[in-house]
């Protein structure tokens, strides 16, 4: 349950903060919080992380659909016992619904966090990526028979309980 409350809270901060954004700001506007270094700033993406792939909605949607999906269907296999794991995909899950939701009302996905060196984010971005990080940092601490005892739990066992 609380692996479902993390994914629904950062839906729901991602949303408010886009919410706020664009009821604050107009497209395009930028208002620095820490002059030349941190700004907050109205963008609207229609591609993918950094604008890859702009105009390609469609595509992202069902992406996202499977994406988000094979989260949900995959962490019922992850063993109660690791929870960072349990914790990285509810992050992913929550900043996959939170983009997908803008594309699906918008077709572009709100961003909003500058910092003038790096393309703009939002929170679902910042979700995601820390969710994969996390991902990449249990695939290298783990060693290669966890892997092993995974892959034979998923193929033969039962999902456990959540």
């Amino acid at each position: 349950m609380k692996f479902v409350l993390l994914a629904m809270g950062v839906l729901f901060l991602d949303q408010w903060s886009k919410w706020l954004v664009m009821s604050k700001l107009a497209e395009g506007q930028s208002m620095p919080l820490i002059d030349n270094i941190f700004h907050l700033t109205y963008v609207r993406n229609p591609g993918a992380a950094f604008g890859m792939l702009p105009y390609r909605t469609a595509f992202f949607i069902v992406v996202t659909i499977l994406v988000m999906a094979g989260i949900i269907l995959f962490f019922r296999f992850i063993p109660d016992s690791n929870l960072s794991l349990k914790y990285g995909f509810s992050l992913q899950l929550g900043g996959a619904a939170g983009n997908f939701i803008d594309r699906l009302r918008f077709g572009h996905v709100i961003d909003f966090f500058d910092f003038q060196v790096w393309p703009v984010f939002n929170v679902a971005d910042i979700a995601i990526m820390t969710g994969v990080g996390i991902l990449l940092v249990q695939l290298i601490r783990t060693d290669k028979s966890s892997i092993l005892q995974t892959q034979k739990r998923f193929s033969r066992e039962e999902p456990s309980d959540s």
